[in-house]
């Protein structure tokens, strides 16, 4: 549900899972085939998981994080893992790209031009769940356009704060 002033999304876990389908409804629209998906750790992980599961591909994974101050709403230094994990091989062929969102886009563009440097890699493509109207990057597939730049409230950010004995507390352990 986006706020009355665009300044907010709060997403619940079943609207999180549907855009996920969807974005895959879209790549399967446009008729590409792809070989890899390799997703962004760690906002990319659980859409990658569900594409991979969908088209059946391998999924290969890359730890990104840019989003340091202030409870992780200030971009700060863009920090890209030297390594890709794959579950064997190399990242090679038509590469479908994941991640939850293209928010500045410096991430996304970042990592694009890294993989496209890779001889490897044929052809390469992107998807996202959001792509936000601030974005300097616009990927291949997403599903919804936001213009108002909102900050995601993803359903999984209760865990940012949850620690094991606030879990303990929980189930009264």
């Amino acid at each position: 549900m986006l706020t009355e002033d665009g300044k907010h999304l709060y997403v619940s876990w079943d609207e999180y899972h549907l855009l996920i389908e969807r974005l895959a409804l879209k790549v399967h629209a446009s008729g590409w085939q792809f070989d890899q998906i390799l997703c962004l750790a760690r906002g990319g992980m659980r859409p990658g998981d569900v594409l991979s599961r969908v088209f059946d591909k391998p999924l290969g994974i890359m730890s990104t994080s840019s989003y340091r101050a202030e409870a992780g709403t200030i971009q700060g230094r863009l920090d890209m893992a030297k390594y890709i994990t794959l579950p064997k091989g190399e990242l090679a062929g038509r590469i479908l790209l994941v991640d939850d969102l293209a928010d500045s886009g410096v991430t996304l563009r970042a990592v694009v031009e890294r993989l496209r440097s890779m001889p490897a890699i044929t052809e390469l493509r992107s998807a996202v769940i959001w792509t936000k109207g601030v974005s300097s990057y616009t990927p291949d597939y997403y599903v919804e356009l936001l213009p108002t730049s909102p900050w995601i409230h993803q359903p999984f950010e209760e865990y940012d704060e949850l620690r094991p004995d606030g879990l303990a507390r929980k189930f009264a352990i």
